[in-house]
């Protein structure tokens, strides 16, 4: 799996998104940036196994096995830079 935080301009100062999901707000681009890179580590730090329920958007529900080494590749794009 591969996660991409991307950094913008947002609600008149700066925030990171993943997918549709926005952060909250920061006062600069620095510190939105800065937060980007910070989740993005916590990503790769490996937990326990576990089991996890979801719903997907179709309203199903599912239960996944997952393990805890299990961990996505990650990234973070500045689009202000782009």
């Amino acid at each position: 799996m591969h996660l991409t935080y991307h950094v913008h301009a947002h609600d008149g100062g700066w925030a990171y998104k993943l997918g549709d999901v926005w952060s909250e707000k920061f006062p600069s681009h620095d510190a939105a940036l800065r937060a980007a890179r910070e989740a993005a580590k916590r990503q790769q730090i490996g937990g326990e196994d576990a089991q996890i329920s979801y719903e997907t958007s179709d309203g199903t529900w599912h239960q996944e096995s997952i393990r805890g080494s299990d961990r996505p590749e990650v990234d973070v794009e500045d689009d202000a830079k782009t």
